[in-house]
């Protein structure tokens, strides 16, 4: 019996022992290969000599130091290493707990920042449809994933919303790629002017969309577009790559792709790579000195903000990142990685898409390729596929309600940045064999 409130109320999950490299180890002795890095985390494996040498010895110097009080030299020298590695532009960091409190924080500083330069009547937030930005209050009420809104809708604040950017499913026929790329800047520019341009406080999106839809990629110029709307009504564009970002992509920001900089950026999921709860939010010195000029203060904060040995284990993970020139390995690693899955998927009657970047690949289930039909969703084919991955010793991350939040079915991957080609054939091997009996077990499909 646990005590635990888990994430599902009618069973206790199985029990992890031990985990080394890209693999876990349950209490049965069974090994799983996390090709998933749980949730788009471990982006360096489990066990890092290097990463836990760091946190040891920062526990030996100072675990804990409350930042009302002081700050600390690993903290700084994570914001020196962020910073270093960033568009000059970006030369500031938050530093708080995950994702969720990094999407707040940015929600707070873009609000704080119009109040100090004399705009207070900037009030309203702009997203898109089948985003997700994280599960407190603000950071849903910015996300457009309903499943994940609905029954807390009354008490979230209201946000603009407009389309994603998801072409496998809403380009049109004979529409061209750049004609839909503009299209949804249109759509984004009527409603800035919906709302008035001159209430808006900023437009948040995820670089490219994760869990939700499945590693949705931005089409040429889109987020260029975005930044110029920004810039014209003097909005600000929040990436939030809490997912995506520090290297997923196979560059260290995902937006750096895009050919733009935003005003603020929210980091998390493999800032830290798992070996301690870090998320941080870096900014610009044009969103700050209004703030450093005027209160002096940013109204906000958290108890564990800035802790010492989350620094030390995400100064580590970036460092090991920077030396062993794991960018370049992401960009290979995911390179193979896509022709694998093309090779093993991409005449299969039931894959609609294959997509992403970096080692971040996302797989979309179709009952008809033609139509792009999406199965029943009461069947939770991508619950099924997860449970059967599981049991063939994979480790993936499936989602439902790809398409509207309710109907569409998913398979994120987003294995550690240390993979080799070889783990990577094994892991797709094993993916095609659980999607497959997955399917088989689906009433009128046939695999």
């Amino acid at each position: 019996m646990s005590h635990i409130v888990h994430r599902s109320l009618l069973s206790v999950p199985l029990t992890a022992v031990g985990a080394k490299g890209i693999h876990i180890t349950d209490q049965s002795g069974k090994h799983y290969i996390d090709a998933s890095g749980g949730a788009a985390v471990s982006c360096l494996g489990h066990a890092h000599p290097d990463v836990l040498a760091a946190m040891h010895a920062q526990i030996d110097k100072l675990a804990y130091a409350h930042t009302s009080f002081f700050t600390t030299e690993v903290t700084e020298a994570l914001a020196d290493q962020l910073i270093r590695t960033a568009p000059a532009e970006l030369n500031q960091a938050y530093f708080v707990s995950g994702g969720s409190e990094a999407v707040e924080a940015a929600l707070k500083l873009a609000r704080q920042h119009f109040v100090e330069i004399g705009q207070p009547q900037r009030t309203q937030f702009v997203a898109r449809q089948q985003s997700y930005h994280g599960n407190t209050l603000g950071a849903l009420a910015v996300g457009g994933n309903e499943w994940r809104r609905k029954q807390f809708a009354p008490i979230l604040m209201d946000v603009g919303r407009v389309s994603a950017c998801y072409e496998y499913r809403d380009r049109q026929t004979g529409e061209s790629q750049d004609q839909y790329t503009q299209r949804l800047l249109a759509e984004l520019d009527a409603k800035f002017q919906e709302i008035g341009p001159g209430k808006v406080i900023a437009f948040v999106a995820e670089t490219v969309v994760g869990a939700t839809a499945g590693a949705l990629t931005p089409t040429p110029g889109y987020f260029q577009g975005v930044r110029a709307l920004c810039n014209r009504y003097g909005i600000l564009y929040i990436a939030d790559e809490v997912m995506c970002g520090m290297g997923r992509t196979g560059t260290l920001h995902a937006f750096e792709q895009e050919g733009v900089v935003p005003d603020l950026v929210t980091i998390a999921k493999g800032l830290g790579g798992g070996y301690q709860p870090i998320g941080a939010v870096l900014t610009s010195s044009r969103v700050m000195d209004p703030l450093k000029n005027g209160s002096g203060l940013f109204q906000h904060g958290h108890t564990y903000i800035g802790h010492p040995t989350a620094a030390a284990a995400a100064l580590a993970v970036q460092q090991v990142i920077e030396r062993d020139h794991l960018l370049a390995a992401v960009q290979d690693r995911g390179a193979y990685l896509r022709q694998s899955l093309s090779e093993r998927l991409k005449d299969h009657p039931n894959i609609g898409d294959i997509r992403g970047r970096g080692l971040f690949m996302g797989i979309e289930l179709v009952q008809d390729r033609s139509t792009k039909e999406s199965f029943d969703p009461s069947l939770k084919l991508h619950a099924l596929i997860k449970k059967l991955a599981m049991a063939n010793g994979l480790l993936v991350y499936p989602m439902g309600g790809t398409i509207d939040g309710r109907v569409g079915d998913h398979v994120l991957l987003a294995p550690p940045f240390v993979v080799s080609e070889s783990d990577v054939d094994k892991i797709v091997d094993l993916l095609a064999v659980s999607i497959d009996q997955a399917l088989q077990a689906v009433k009128g499909v046939k695999a």
